[in-house]
């Protein structure tokens, strides 16, 4: 069975991972190493590139903070608190947990990325308060249905490449979503997913003596009131807090009514009369304003965001070095000699294959969608040119190896980890067996669908 094929991965990712802050370290001098001795670079050129990259990252590093701050924040909330626990009702089983925790992550994830992330993480939290499950394996069930983002509804290549203006336009042209998204071989793709990874996730269940289970109370978001200044009156005679007016204002509900109302007219305006589309700013947007609006009082959410900033550390820290792998990755072509190797010995069946490989290993080193497409779309699309392969399928082949190594990719876990109360370590020997199954299952349908 597969828990007991996992149980040896888990136990050499637990003793052998890393922080993610020491992997990013570790990745970082490899990869200035690489450059200098794979692309005869100086050293001291690639230190300029890595250097210049460093803070390019800037506006998506405070994306992903806002990702993990705002939906800490909507789930403290009474209304949805109760509404995850009313869902985490339906199990009443560890693999039944496991099962439905894995089915929400997907199909959120498939909706948008951003939304999937901080839901299953949510979701895998209400599900420990209701069910004795294996912790690790439930908070890596959540993350596992980040695999199928790059082809769902939000995917960046696809949705560039569909956009007028983009910057391989005069080459390929534009290709519809009906051609990438929502093509027979993606959706089958997609909807082959969803069957498999419930049962991989669920036929990973340890038995019950090599568990770990996480004591319910110990998931509670409990909110610490800030500490109230010396020089407050009501630290004074008999004063109450509530007597000033600015305390007044902190406790009005109908400021956060009235602000977090408005949040959600806009929203309204902007998808039924703007027929706008969804993004990572809009999902931040919704999740700040809802909210807003749930917690009621600016002081509820106060103190629900002097909770949530506390897990935002690893993001600070670590992707402005990111930033900087990528900018090294790219500027001395170290990311494009990658590329160019596989296509090299691939021919027009092949090259989505290899495209996707290409893809998975490039992505270990840039994280991002986008950034991965401008590095690997100059090499790929006048190959599949050359060859007569499908310029579509081998978009989605890079696509699909970007979403595919996200799995084993520390960069992208952090928020479900920091929501989650995990580390790396705890999920990752799973994901080591979800990156297995799916690495196959995704290149038999580039392939052969």
């Amino acid at each position: 069975m597969l828990n007991k094929a996992a149980k040896p991965l888990v136990k050499l990712v637990d003793r052998y991972l890393p922080d993610p802050y020491i992997f990013v370290l570790l990745l970082t001098l490899v990869v200035l190493i690489a450059a200098v001795v794979a692309e005869h670079k100086s050293p001291l050129e690639v230190i300029n590139y890595w250097g210049d990259g460093f803070w390019t990252l800037l506006s998506f590093s405070m994306q992903m903070l806002l990702v993990l701050v705002a939906g800490f924040m909507l789930a403290s909330s009474p209304p949805i608190k109760k509404l995850l626990d009313a869902i985490a009702g339906f199990a009443k089983s560890a693999p039944q947990a496991i099962i439905l925790v894995t089915l929400v992550s997907l199909a959120a994830s498939w909706v948008n990325w951003g939304f999937g992330l901080v839901v299953g993480a949510l979701f895998a939290k209400a599900l420990a308060r209701k069910v004795k499950v294996d912790y690790r394996l439930l908070v890596a069930s959540a993350y596992s249905g980040f695999v199928v983002w790059h082809g769902g509804l939000a995917g960046s290549i696809p949705l560039t490449i569909a956009t007028a203006g983009h910057f391989s336009e005069a080459q390929i042209g534009i290709i519809p979503t009906s051609d990438t998204i929502f093509a027979s071989f993606n959706l089958l793709l997609v909807a082959i997913l969803f069957v498999v990874m419930p049962l991989v996730n669920r036929f990973m269940l340890p038995e019950d003596k090599d568990s770990i289970y996480v004591d319910p109370s110990a998931l509670d978001d409990k909110v610490s009131e800030p500490a109230v200044s010396a020089l407050n009156p009501a630290n004074v005679g008999e004063c109450q807090l509530e007597s000033r007016p600015a305390d007044k204002l902190e406790n009005s509900r109908l400021l956060g009514w009235s602000v977090g109302g408005a949040g959600l007219v806009y929203l309204g305006y902007y998808f039924w009369v703007q027929g706008g589309s969804l993004n990572l700013n809009l999902v931040n947007f919704l999740f700040l304003f809802l909210a807003i609006l749930l917690h009621q009082t600016p002081r509820s959410l106060l103190t629900s965001l002097n909770e949530a900033i506390k897990g935002g550390a690893g993001i600070v820290i670590q992707f402005p070095f990111y930033a900087g792998i990528m900018a090294v990755m790219v500027q001395s072509g170290l990311a494009q000699s990658i590329s160019e190797g596989f296509v090299a010995i691939a021919s027009a069946e092949s090259l989505p294959f290899w495209s996707f490989i290409s893809a998975g290993i490039v992505n270990i080193f840039v994280p991002s969608g986008g950034g991965q497409w401008a590095v690997q779309a100059p090499i790929m699309l006048p190959a599949a040119q050359a060859l007569g392969a499908d310029v579509a399928r081998v978009a989605m082949a890079v696509a699909w190896g970007d979403a595919w190594t996200n799995l084993i990719q520390p960069f992208w876990a952090l928020p479900v980890l920091a929501i989650a109360g995990l580390k790396a370590r705890d999920i990752m020997g799973f994901c080591l067996m979800q990156l297995m199954i799916t690495g196959v299952i995704i290149s038999i349908a580039l392939s052969w669908f």
